[in-house]
């Protein structure tokens, strides 16, 4: 892993924690919001289960008109009986340290491409999906993701005919729409659908990892007012008629109840998630879209000042600390590429596999500037 990362609470490397964000414009107007979410992975140490991800929201407003008669109210029942067929969970697990996470997914081909949330799979060695119709588990491999985007194209292993999602488009929806969140919630294995009406479109938050403290800024997320729960993170956001508008990916908590506010979920658009599905399925890797294996220089890094990329910890046994990189050295190039930030080193090594060779430019602590050949390895998703 090439920054700090840990237990994901909700998956592998990623976890609640509070922070603030503020709302972006949605078709109904602009909103000032604070808001503390939680990502939606059911996360696990040992065999034990913590606590569910809290996080609070303040005050949004919002306004629609209905034109012409309003629509009956969807049918929770008939809705998730079409859908849960196409739906599967996920559990990611991290070796040697016992940590795992429980999500959910979307089928989105017959022989298993599987659509979820990126923190569902962060950090994981391994990956196991069982098919929530017919109870069969399948070993999984990370076709790609979009970390930004909070988003991930897995495989099954040996999968065939599989039942597949419909898949909608999230640009017709507008506030006050029903919708229905479909997952596994809590990681029971047993899918949960809740309801609720979109009160918000293209909102804007910040999700905290109360696990190792990381933060995730999101953007264009569908908000709903469903109480949506840890475990349905990767799970559907579906229209009355079953078709998949948005991907369940976090929710507001505690707070929110002690101001007396409704429970408030995000979902990323699917039109969005699709974006980054062919993005994947081209081959091409992007600075936000990684295809294939993770490369790994193996260090922990912060942002150094001015600019680079600090190593705080070159990890034993991995390629950096192989090739001579320690601690406290400062990573300002690679490949001839400016490194300005962690995140513009990330952003670099997505176009990289394992295996490949990059030249690192790095600054010792005493100013001494050197230049250093590393061979990348394979790594968990970042």
């Amino acid at each position: 892993m090439d920054d700090a990362t840990g237990r994901i609470d909700p998956a592998p490397g990623t976890g609640p924690h509070p922070a603030v964000g503020r709302g972006s414009p949605s078709r109904a107007g602009r909103a000032l919001v604070l808001v503390v979410v939680a990502m939606l992975a059911v996360a696990g140490f040992l065999g034990y289960r913590g606590e569910l991800p809290q996080f609070t929201f303040g005050e949004q407003t919002t306004t629609a008109t209905l034109i012409g008669p309003p629509l009956p109210p969807l049918d929770a029942t008939v809705v998730s009986h079409a859908v849960e067929p196409a739906l599967v969970n996920i559990n990611a697990s991290i070796r040697p340290y016992g940590l795992g996470a429980a999500g959910s997914g979307i089928v989105l081909t017959g022989d298993g491409q599987v659509l979820t949330s990126h923190h569902v799979i962060k950090g994981a060695d391994t990956v196991a999906v069982t098919d929530v119709g017919t109870g069969a588990v399948y070993p999984a491999t990370v076709l790609g993701y979009d970390s930004g985007a909070d988003i991930a194209l897995i495989e099954l292993s040996g999968a065939s005919g599989l039942p597949v999602a419909a898949i909608g488009s999230s640009a017709p929806l507008r506030i006050g729409d029903d919708l229905l969140a479909i997952g596994n919630a809590g990681g029971t294995g047993s899918p949960t659908a809740v309801g609720g009406a979109v009160t918000a479109l293209d909102s804007a938050i910040v999700a905290r990892n109360s696990a190792d403290l990381t933060r995730k800024s999101l953007h264009g997320l569908i908000e709903v007012g469903a109480a949506v729960s840890a475990g349905q993170s990767g799970g559907a956001l579906v229209n009355r008629y079953g078709a998949v508008v948005g991907v369940v990916t976090a929710a507001s908590g505690e707070l929110q109840k002690t101001l007396g506010k409704g429970p408030e979920g995000y979902a990323v658009p699917i039109d969005t998630a699709m974006n980054v599905v062919r993005q994947i399925r081209s081959g091409t890797p992007t600075d936000t879209v990684h295809i294939g294996p993770t490369a790994t220089l193996g260090i922990l890094t912060s942002d150094a000042r001015p600019t680079g990329a600090r190593i705080d910890v070159a990890i034993y046994g991995q390629p950096a600390y192989a090739a001579g990189l320690t601690d406290g050295e400062i990573i300002t190039a690679i490949d001839g590429r400016v490194i300005t930030s962690s995140q513009t080193l990330k952003s670099a090594l997505n176009l990289h596999k394992p295996d490949d060779a990059v030249q690192l430019a790095v600054i010792d602590p005493g100013g001494l500037q050197r230049v250093v050949t590393v061979t990348l390895t394979v790594g968990p998703p970042n």
